[in-house]
């Protein structure tokens, strides 16, 4: 049996926007999975492989890119890459689930240039000072890259206008109702229940 082609459902926001945490209230919905992406960065001390990132070296990552094998990627800080492995899109599609990537805005306008029908939702901070705060709480920043991250989210945000949706994480309990009312309303759209709608209305005798 061929399966629909997943929807997909892009997160993006700047560094401290919270966008994480809306992911996860996203992924609370049946039939959604998260999309894990390849980066050649090293683990934070908090993270372990496979929950939101696979860890590989520079020559592996390449050797994906090479093969064709990401639906996008991208360097960051000129430094480390990051990437969205095709084979999630797949995996979807073979599950019948929604794929969510959280991904930044370079890779979001790859992805949409070549997924037309996936919905992008750009997570918005309530302001520089917040993000600025919620950079420092995780204590692992130089001021340097404080700087640095500080003046990207500030280039992030001004790529707002290429989203389909916008959520200001000004209050998490709101913020993640309006982001599984997103992902809901992006599966009611006509273009994905039109087999249904046929099916029911041949009962019609249309």
């Amino acid at each position: 049996m061929s399966h629909a082609e997943p929807l997909v459902l892009i997160v993006s926001g700047p560094s401290g926007s919270g966008k994480s945490t809306l992911v996860q209230k996203i992924l609370e919905l049946p039939g959604t999975m998260l999309s894990v992406s390849c980066t050649t960065r090293p683990p934070r001390n908090t993270e372990s492989a496979g929950k939101w990132y696979n860890f590989v070296s520079e020559a592996e990552f390449q050797r994906m890119a090479e093969e064709g094998e990401f639906l996008e990627y991208a360097q960051v800080f000129g430094k480390h890459w990051y990437g969205t492995p095709k084979r999630w899109l797949d995996e979807a599609r073979a599950r019948d689930f929604d794929l969510v990537l959280e991904i930044d805005v370079a890779g979001a306008l790859q992805v949409k240039r070549k997924l037309a029908d996936a919905v992008a939702i750009f997570v918005v901070p309530p302001s520089r000072s917040d993000v600025e705060r919620r950079i420092r709480e995780r204590g692992q920043d130089s001021e340097d890259e404080i700087r640095r991250r500080l003046e990207r989210s500030r280039q992030e945000m001004m790529h707002y206008g290429s989203y389909d949706f916008a959520v200001i994480n000004d209050d998490l309990e709101r913020a993640g109702r309006e982001v599984q009312a997103i992902a809901l309303a992006a599966r009611c759209r006509i273009a994905r229940r039109e087999g249904q709608v046929r099916e029911i209305l041949k009962s019609f005798g249309g």
